[in-house]
């Protein structure tokens, strides 16, 4: 049986065993200057068939909002992806590579909130696996309705904060909102103008965007 490495105390790398060999991993703790928040967030990458890894720009930006609130961040790349084994799966396993990976996050730090977010692909898998997890807080950023399947996704009973740019050249605004009413789900929806999928000279504002979001999600800090 494999073990599991320890959660680090340090920001860095690290590898975990995944339902169809390695996962790679990275772990980042909140700066000195803030307060360390009993929650830490796995945050989810884009289509790794387009380039998406644990490193693109809005993930990290993503997971940088969130360290400044307070959460130590979580990101690990998909299967196929980086120095991950196995091959794409077209979000199947992909679902049980994120259940492996917020299994050691709830086995590391038992007493720490779970939150979910994800950008693009990496929305749909999370959101696909919220009802499952029951994240404290779920964070869908660009989530491709219309370019995939989402009749199978439970509407969320956490909160749930979506963020969508509305100049978005691959992910349908209308059809993200056209979704978001057959749901009947009443998420906090912050719509981005002028902003495409990339959050191309606004990823600034999608920090804010997050910050302000997740503000009143905040676990109080540990006496």
């Amino acid at each position: 049986m494999t073990s599991h490495p320890a959660f680090p105390d340090a920001s860095g790398t690290l590898t975990l065993p995944g339902p169809t060999g390695a996962l790679e991993v990275a772990v980042d703790l909140p700066g000195d200057d803030v307060e360390r928040l009993p929650a830490t967030a796995i945050v989810c990458h884009p289509l790794p068939t387009e380039g998406g890894t644990m490193h693109n720009k809005v993930v990290t930006m993503a997971a940088r909002a969130l360290r400044e609130s307070g959460l130590a961040t979580v990101r690990f790349n998909f299967r196929g992806t980086g120095a991950s084994g196995g091959q794409y799966d077209e979000g199947r396993g992909e679902q049980d590579d994120l259940r492996a990976v917020a299994d050691w996050v709830r086995a590391s730090r038992p007493d720490d909130q779970l939150w979910l977010a994800g950008f693009s692909f990496g929305a749909y898998v999370s959101l696909a696996m919220a009802a499952e997890l029951q994240p404290s807080m779920l964070i869908s950023i660009a989530p491709p309705a219309g370019r995939w399947d989402f009749a199978s996704v439970t509407t969320p009973t956490m909160p749930w904060l979506v963020v969508q740019g509305e100049a978005d050249e691959v992910v349908d605004p209308q059809a993200v909102y056209a979704w978001l009413e057959r749901l009947k789900a009443e998420p906090e929806l912050v719509r981005m103008p002028d902003t495409s999928h990339f959050f191309h000279r606004k990823l600034i504002d999608l920090r804010g965007a997050i910050r302000s979001g997740v503000r009143r999600h905040l676990p109080a800090a540990r006496g």
